[in-house]
């Protein structure tokens, strides 16, 4: 090897090790599972409220990016088949403690909403098996479908400077014309759920 080549390969071997680096630690991110911390810019727009829950004005709102998939049932579920209704997205996986702590809390109020237009979806990511999701839904009786996202692809789906996922588990809701409306990073109760649907509700 020339003396002029060793350097040009040293430097991409670093800059590949840098890239896959940086894949890695944006996977570790999404992976966490616990309390998110909100963060912003004058592109997100958003009113962090003091119960955790982030809002965004009706003329600030970004569409919902495409999320479709296989359901951890085997099913076809596609979000986009539910505008006109309020869509309650809540991203969980079955090994998370905090994902378990909310879960009867999204059964509950997601029973109180069906019938005012409001569908809830869960995201079940990280989980290497699908019997894995599907026994935690059987044990804590999930009463809504959830999309199976092992890899966290449909995570990743949701805009720059929007009300994104950025923890496990999060709660993302979107308004009945398919726009991004409230965020919630960490486990809700029922009242902080509410709160978050509500008003969502009552929109036209």
């Amino acid at each position: 090897m020339s003396a002029s080549r060793a350097p040009r390969r040293l430097a991409r071997r670093r800059r590949t090790t840098l890239l896959a680096a940086g894949t890695a630690a944006a996977a570790l991110a999404l992976s966490a599972c616990g309390d998110g911390a909100s963060g912003g810019s004058a592109q997100t727009r958003f009113v962090q409220g003091k119960d955790g829950i982030d809002t965004v004005k009706r003329a600030n709102r970004q569409p919902a990016p495409a999320l479709s998939g296989e359901t951890t049932t085997g099913k076809n579920l596609d979000v986009a088949d539910y505008k006109g209704k309020v869509v309650i997205l809540n991203v969980w996986g079955s090994y998370c403690g905090p994902c378990i702590a909310e879960a009867p809390n999204f059964a509950k109020v997601f029973k109180e909403t069906k019938s005012k237009g409001v569908q809830f979806i869960g995201i079940n990511t990280r989980d290497t098996d699908k019997s894995l999701a599907t026994n935690f839904e059987d044990e804590h009786k999930v009463p809504y479908p959830s999309l199976y996202d092992p890899t966290g692809k449909l995570m990743l789906r949701f805009p720059k400077g929007s009300l994104n996922p950025q923890a496990i588990p999060s709660t993302i809701a979107i308004d009945r014309h398919g726009k991004i409306a409230a965020r919630s990073l960490g486990p809700l109760t029922e009242d902080a759920l509410r709160k978050m649907v509500t008003p969502l509700i009552a929109e036209k």
